[in-house]
């Protein structure tokens, strides 16, 4: 959904679930738990809804993983210096 939502820009769940093994039903609730955390958001075009990615949520996203990230990377320099002090 994120690649289609990204490559395609706003899209509905009609065309979200085109060429797709997953329900509408099942896109509809994945979508809107992402709607809650920010993540994407909704609008009527007409009688569709339509949903979009939210840039700057996601922004705050990868800010926050790159911090883990660098975190287990830390944590794991720490691990092969000691595995290999030991050793």
């Amino acid at each position: 959904m994120f690649a289609r939502l990204s490559d395609s820009g706003p899209l509905s769940i009609v065309r979200l679930t085109e060429g797709s093994d997953i329900s509408r039903q099942a896109v509809t609730k994945h979508l809107r738990a992402l709607e809650e955390v920010g993540l994407v958001s909704s609008g009527r075009v007409g009688r569709e809804r339509v949903w979009e990615l939210q840039p700057r949520r996601l922004s705050e996203v990868r800010y926050y993983l790159d911090v883990i990230s660098g975190q287990w990377d830390t944590a794991l320099d720490r691990l092969r210096t000691l595995v290999e002090t030991e050793g």
